[in-house]
C-alpha cells in the first residue's frame, strides 16, 4: 500500500471515529428535549432489540416533551418500558393507547456536571480511537520497503499533523457539548 493510500485511509477512518463521537454526544441530553436522543434506544419488538427510531415517529412540541408515535400499536407497551429504563435519561413515558407521550424533568446543577462526566468519558474514548487508527498507520507506514527513509518520516509528520486536526475537532464538539450542557 502506497503512502498517500494509507495516509488517505487513515483520514477517512479518523473521520468516521469523529462522525461517531459526535452522535455519541448528541445521545447524552442538554435542557431541551432531543429526538437524537431517543433514535438509538433497543425497543424489544418480538424478542429482536430494534431501535426506536425504526418503530415510530418522533415529535417535539414543546422543549422537554417529545410523543412518540408507533406505527405498530402493538409495540406501545414495550417502547413505553424501553424508554422508561433507558439510563441517564430520566424520562417518564405515558402511554395513552395510541401514542406514549415522554416528559424529560428540568435538569439540576449536579445532573449537568453528571452529564459533563459522561460526554467526557466519550470524548476520551474518541480520542482513543483516533490514536489507535494512528498507530495501525504508522506501522503500515514503517513497513513500506520499497520508499526513502525521507519519505516515511514526512509521511509521519503529517500522520501527526492529521491526527492533531481529528483529535482537535473532538475537543471542539467536546466544548460545544460541554457549554450546551451548562447552559440554565
Amino acid at each position: 500500500m502506497a503512502i498517500t493510500d494509507v495516509l488517505s485511509e487513515t483520514k477517512e477512518k479518523m473521520g468516521k471515529a469523529v462522525d461517531v463521537a459526535k452522535d455519541d454526544f448528541n445521545t447524552v441530553r442538554t435542557g431541551r428535549i432531543n429526538p437524537a436522543l431517543f433514535q438509538k434506544i433497543p425497543v424489544d419488538y418480538y424478542g429482536t432489540p430494534t431501535p426506536l427510531s425504526q418503530l415510530a415517529s418522533l415529535q417535539v412540541p414543546e422543549a422537554r416533551t417529545m410523543i412518540v408515535t408507533p406505527y405498530d400499536k402493538t409495540a406501545l407497551k414495550e417502547i413505553e418500558k424501553a424508554i422508561a429504563t433507558f439510563p441517564n435519561l430520566g424520562a417518564s413515558p405515558t402511554n395513552d393507547g395510541t401514542i406514549v407521550r415522554v416528559t424529560i424533568p428540568e435538569l439540576t446543577q449536579d445532573r449537568r456536571k453528571e452529564f459533563v462526566k459522561i460526554v467526557k468519558t466519550k470524548g476520551e474514548d474518541a480520542k482513543i480511537a483516533i490514536r489507535n487508527i494512528r498507530r495501525k498507520a504508522k506501522d503500515d507506514l514503517d513497513s513500506q520497503s520499497d520508499v526513502g527513509e525521507d519519505e516515511i518520516a514526512r509521511a509521519e509528520k503529517e500522520l501527526e499533523a492529521i491526527t492533531k486536526s481529528f483529535v482537535d475537532q473532538i475537543d471542539e464538539a467536546l466544548k460545544k457539548k460541554e457549554a450546551e450542557l451548562l447552559e440554565v
